[in-house]
């Protein structure tokens, strides 16, 4: 599977089941890693906003 977004690109989370979710989705993070595949086929990705960083599987974020 080949990465759907690049480095330097603006993404937000997509919504949830979970309380934080609404304030989650709003913030817009910036892709900074592309990362390779899980054992399932899909794709990883560090995002970052502010001085806040994290992983996260490509269904998990949309463009923003």
């Amino acid at each position: 599977m080949s990465h759907k977004f690049r480095i330097r690109q603006m993404v937000r989370l997509k919504q949830s089941g979970f309380s934080n979710a609404q304030t989650s989705a709003t913030t817009i993070y910036e892709v900074v890693r592309l990362m390779p595949a899980d054992p399932s086929g899909e794709v990883s990705y560090r995002i970052k906003s502010g001085p806040f960083e994290r992983a996260v599987r490509e269904s998990e974020i949309r463009g923003a």
